[in-house]
């Protein structure tokens, strides 16, 4: 898989989270680019740092409004973002140990972790919460 690519499957039917998601998807894509290039370790952390960052940010207002709501489902979304955060770290020491597979394993791995959280907690939430502005 060269890139992550958007597909209609992930979207959760709000246009503000849509949105947000592909941003998401463009700095996996952004991660992988650096990693195939060889970029120097460097370039390769600051592109996982802003993916991190921004899955953080993204994931703790997520969660706040899931507090808020009394949403039900709560610990098992959140266990889910803890899953991918965990992951993302794995995945940059892999980059440093094998590039070539780490660039391909990012790639995979944030497609199907996307595809699922997407299409299930996200749809679950936003579907409860409703539209709203982020």
């Amino acid at each position: 898989m060269a890139e992550l690519v958007w597909r209609e499957s992930f979207s959760v039917g709000d246009p503000a989270v849509d949105h947000e998601h592909r941003e998401l998807i463009e700095l996996v894509n952004a991660a992988a680019r650096r990693i195939r290039a060889g970029a120097p370790a460097e370039e390769i952390d600051a592109a996982f740092g802003d993916l991190l960052a921004a899955v953080s940010g993204h994931f703790a207002h997520e969660e706040r409004q899931m507090q808020r709501a009394g949403y039900p489902a709560y610990p098992e979304h959140k266990a889910d973002h803890e899953r991918l955060i965990d992951r993302l770290r794995e995945l940059m020491d892999e980059a440093h140990e094998a590039p070539e597979a780490a660039a391909e394993a990012t790639v995979e791995a944030l497609a199907e972790w996307f595809e699922g959280h997407f299409a299930t907690h996200d749809a679950r939430l936003h579907g409860a919460l409703g539209p709203h502005e982020h």
